[in-house]
């Protein structure tokens, strides 16, 4: 019954905001904060490379009209069709229903003569066709440039957002791996680890549980921040991963068209619209992930995610930055990150940037030597190109090319698995060939000593398997479909992706 009432909470505030197609936004530069003098003191402070891509101010108070649908994504039709399937050794009911997008309950009432509590491979159960629950939204949420870690999210002072909202999360700390973080500190890390817009972590943050505009909160939302009731996903940092992940998952399979439903929370399934925009089938992916069929249609509707972000933020597609990662888009010029005259391994094909859910744009590389698992090693991992450190901690090196020191822009380099002895310090400007740091286990997860290699373009993480792939020297990207396996190839010659050391995936400077 709370969260019926909230959601009334959210729809009668939300009346206040929209009526029909056409709003007014509270202001004329809604990606910046506080008085119209702070924000002119805000703009004369910021780089040019960044002032160029920002949209022009909607002037205040002027009618804003929803955008238009998108063109039709050319998304995968829905099994529509009876299919039998045999029960193979490991399975259980769950899993199977799961893997066919059914809810539990749809697969056993398929197949009555079936205990649930018996199943036994080389049985042939009857797999029933999934059946959406309700009709597509149209409704577009928020413009891709919102969904990631983007040029204007650059404009946004978190910790000063926060406080001002004075809400629960302003006097919140929480321990992450081993260092104390305050609530806004953990909202930037999520942000620049998984590429993903702080404004959209806030507005959904206090859409699902109050934690931005609220002192006083039920019990649960202090250990479940956003509602995902899931062990070992306790507390704002685990909480915010998981949702950081989830919307990344969604955005970038929706992008390639690998997208065309949602599960609901109560095992319903949703088909997406094939005119909304990735950034818009990410927020209604996640929303599947914690709502129920009445939860999730309010909350992607017009009173829902939408009304929390204009209330903090203004409208979100005043913010829109089109051409995102541009179609003609090349990468520059980059080294292979290892020094001349040493060979590597190359263990790691095409895969996730940060987290599972991030499109495939990493590969790994394993330094010289005999050792296996996480051993410290004295080679060195050098810059790709010129540019600039503009963050050297917790295992990863950030190199800006286009040296405004603004990570949100333009091309970055991510480094990850740095140790922290002999380290490359923010702040320091490298030539190509330059020294970073030592290949390690430190930072993320690892169970061996490897550079883990990914890239970004205004914040969207750039595949390393599709139409821009990596090429490093000449080695050229690709992959096989399957996450880390891949090849790098060069003049006819080609090095395989491995987990280990073997012949066929040494490659040298």
């Amino acid at each position: 019954m709370k969260k019926r009432f909230l959601h009334f909470f959210i729809f009668v505030s939300a009346l206040m905001l929209v009526s029909g197609c056409v709003v007014s936004a509270p202001n004329s530069r809604p990606w910046l904060l506080d008085t119209p003098a702070a924000q002119d003191s805000q703009v004369e402070n910021l780089p040019s490379s960044l002032l160029a891509l920002l949209p022009t101010p909607r002037p205040e108070g002027s009618p804003y009209f929803t955008p238009t649908p998108d063109g039709v994504h050319s998304l995968p039709s829905i099994r529509t069709e009876v299919v039998s399937y045999t029960v193979q050794n490991g399975d259980y009911l769950a899993l199977i229903a799961a893997r066919n997008n059914l809810p539990l309950v749809a697969l056993i009432n398929a197949n009555p003569t079936i205990d649930p509590d018996l199943l036994e491979a080389g049985m042939v159960l009857t797999i029933p066709a999934p059946q959406p629950a309700s009709a597509l939204s149209d409704f577009k949420i928020i413009p891709d440039s919102e969904l990631v870690y983007g040029p204007a999210s650059a404009t946004l002072d978190i910790s000063a957002f926060v406080s001002q909202k004075g809400g629960y999360l302003s006097n919140y700390s929480e321990d992450v791996e081993g260092a104390t973080l305050t609530g806004a500190q953990i909202v930037q890390r999520i942000s620049y680890e998984y590429s993903v817009n702080p404004r959209l972590l806030l507005a959904l943050l206090d859409y699902q549980t109050r934690w931005v505009t609220r002192t006083q909160l039920d019990p649960s939302y202090i250990t479940y921040p956003m509602g995902r009731y899931e062990t070992n996903r306790e507390g704002l940092y685990r909480q915010l991963a998981w949702t950081a992940d989830t919307l990344n998952k969604a955005y970038y399979r929706y992008q390639i068209n690998a997208l065309p439903y949602v599960i609901l929370a109560d095992g319903n399934l949703v088909q997406l619209s094939t005119l909304i925009n990735p950034g818009t089938a990410a927020v209604q992916y996640l929303m599947a992930q914690l709502h129920d069929q009445y939860g999730y249609q309010l909350a992607i509707s017009e009173v829902g995610v939408f009304t929390s972000y204009s209330n903090f933020f203004g409208i979100p597609f005043d913010l829109t930055i089109n051409n995102l990662v541009p179609a003609g888009l090349t990468q520059p010029a980059l080294i292979l990150p290892f020094e001349n005259g040493t060979t590597w391994s190359f263990t790691g094909g095409p895969h996730g940037g940060w987290g599972s859910g991030s499109a495939w744009a990493a590969i790994d590389f394993a330094p010289p030597g005999e050792a296996f698992g996480c051993v410290q090693s004295d080679a060195w991992v050098v810059a790709a190109a010129d540019g600039l450190v503009v963050r050297a901690k917790d295992g990863a090196v950030l190199l800006d090319l286009d040296g405004d020191g603004i990570e949100q822009t333009g091309w970055t380099l991510l480094y990850m698995h740095i140790e922290s002895r002999d380290r490359v310090s923010a702040g320091t400007w490298l030539k190509a060939g330059d020294r970073i740091g030592h290949p390690s286990c430190e930072g993320g997860v690892s169970n061996g000593t490897h550079l883990h290699l990914a890239r970004r373009y205004n914040g969207e993480w750039i595949s390393a398997d599709t139409h821009l792939p990596f090429n490093l020297e000449g080695w050229i990207s690709s992959g096989d479909g399957a996450e880390y396996d891949g090849a790098l190839s060069r003049d006819g010659l080609s090095v395989t992706a491995w987990d280990g050391r073997i012949a066929e995936n040494q490659i040298q400077r």
